[in-house]
């Protein structure tokens, strides 16, 4: 017998009296949300025209529309989830940009899961992850959704 279970389930709400379970959507969320902001303002500040004839190249259609929307999501989706308004609903598309990205990567593109010499798809694979993982969960507390309830 421990004289104090509660301390070996749940160590944190135990001694500080707070659940961190609640908190786990913040870094998440401002982490993923920092790394679309800036995948997404790349590709504009690179030329956005340039990612469009990439996609060309890759088969997409209607390519330069595409970038465009994809840079806009990325971006914008990635400013949304750093203030935490609209998290669930935002993560969607975000999810489903990187499934094409983790599915062009992989099957297109023939990376490495790894990378090596190539760019590999682990990163899109954990931002897929991530994204879902915030559909699922939601923003947490100090976010606008938050504020919102």
């Amino acid at each position: 017998m421990t004289l104090f279970p509660e301390l070996l389930t749940d160590p944190l709400r135990t001694l500080f009296d707070w659940d961190a379970r609640e908190w786990a959507m913040l870094p998440l969320r401002l982490v993923l949300g920092y790394v679309f902001v800036y995948s997404g303002f790349g590709k504009f500040r690179r030329g956005i025209s340039g990612t469009g004839r990439w996609f060309a190249g890759l088969g997409f259609p209607a390519p330069q529309a595409l970038a465009r929307l994809v840079a806009s999501v990325e971006l914008g989706g990635g400013l949304l989830l750093m203030v935490g308004l609209f998290v669930p609903w935002v993560a969607v598309p975000l999810f489903v940009n990187m499934l094409v990205a983790t599915w062009t990567q992989k099957f297109r593109l023939r990376a490495p899961f790894g990378g090596g010499d190539v760019q590999g798809y682990e990163l899109d694979v954990l931002m897929a992850a991530g994204a879902f993982t915030l559909v699922l969960g939601g923003a947490g507390p100090l976010s606008l959704d938050a504020l919102l309830d």
